[in-house]
């Protein structure tokens, strides 16, 4: 957890109904107007759930308002204290410096206001356990031969596999458990941004197999900006015998790379992104919760 510099010595946080710091949810932002949008409804929840907070949203960067906005709104109305909490799957880039240097000139405008940024969201297991609601929603049909050209002809989806990127281990198998029901076998993509940093790729891996391990299904890991793609994903499932397969998109909000998921894989089925599922709320007020009782701790 980032933390800037405390308030001056005696500097009172403004009570908040039930008191405590502010809270600035950061979202990415996006040129989809679908994404601000998703991101709203999300902070309108977070806020729902505990009506005496004083909850804001703001973006890293494309969206509106930004986080320097919301810093000097919060500042001009009295506050102190104030709790960041990242809107980020990932402790990529913009958790790790964009974010600490907003904060940082904003702590330098703003002198006897404390932010402390909290942890990012990353692979919870709430999380993982929204993802898996989404899929179950999903709801594909089996898949016939006719579906998918790979899957006639000379060549066969296993005549092309892309080798598992060095480092991730083989995804578990399904157990006979989860077939003792005699549906079709479903396989999960699991669809994440991507990085040109292979150890981040591996780090979101984790989604895959924890998903596979909550829900007995084969998963394989795709990433829209790298390889593996979702169609390397979808051909390592049907190799694997899974008859009906679902991308799960690990995103918060729709926008163009989940439109170019859909693109690049049409013939299955495509679960909906996190968005404001309660376990995100949770996750975010959990994330919260923990950056207060640490300073709470280190001030005692």
């Amino acid at each position: 957890m980032y933390r800037l510099p405390a308030p001056p010595r005696g500097a009172v946080s403004v009570p908040r109904g039930g008191g405590g710091p502010a809270l600035i949810a950061v979202a990415h932002g996006s040129r989809d107007p679908r994404s601000a949008a998703t991101m709203a409804a999300v902070v309108d929840e977070v806020a729902a759930a505990r009506p005496d907070s004083c909850v804001r949203l703001a973006f890293l960067d494309l969206s509106e308002p930004s986080v320097d906005e919301v810093v000097d709104e919060l500042a001009a109305q009295g506050h102190v204290d104030v709790i960041v909490v990242p809107l980020l799957l990932g402790n990529a880039f913009h958790a790790r410096v964009d974010l600490p240097a907003l904060l940082a000139d904003a702590t330098r405008r703003h002198p006897h206001l404390r932010l402390t940024q909290a942890a990012v969201l990353g692979p919870d297991p709430l999380l993982i356990s929204a993802l898996a609601d989404r899929v179950a929603t999903a709801r594909p049909a089996p898949l016939i031969a006719s579906d998918f050209d790979l899957l006639s002809g000379p060549g066969t989806a296993s005549d092309s596999l892309t080798p598992v990127p060095s480092g991730l281990a083989p995804l578990s198998v399904v157990t006979p458990a989860s077939r003792s029901s005699g549906d079709p076998l479903l396989g999960i993509a699991v669809a994440a941004v991507g990085s040109r940093d292979a150890a981040a790729n591996r780090r979101t891996a984790v989604v895959a197999r924890r998903l596979a391990t909550l829900t007995g299904c084969p998963t394989e890991i795709c990433f829209t900006t790298v390889e593996p793609g979702v169609s390397r994903a979808v051909e390592r499932l049907l190799t694997r015998g899974a008859e009906r397969i679902v991308v799960a998109p690990w995103f918060l909000a729709p926008g163009l790379l989940t439109d170019r998921l859909v693109a690049a894989a049409p013939e299955v089925v495509h679960a909906d992104v996190v968005g404001a599922h309660a376990a995100l709320v949770d996750v975010i007020w959990a994330r919260y919760d923990n950056s207060v009782a640490t300073d709470l701790e280190l001030s005692a």
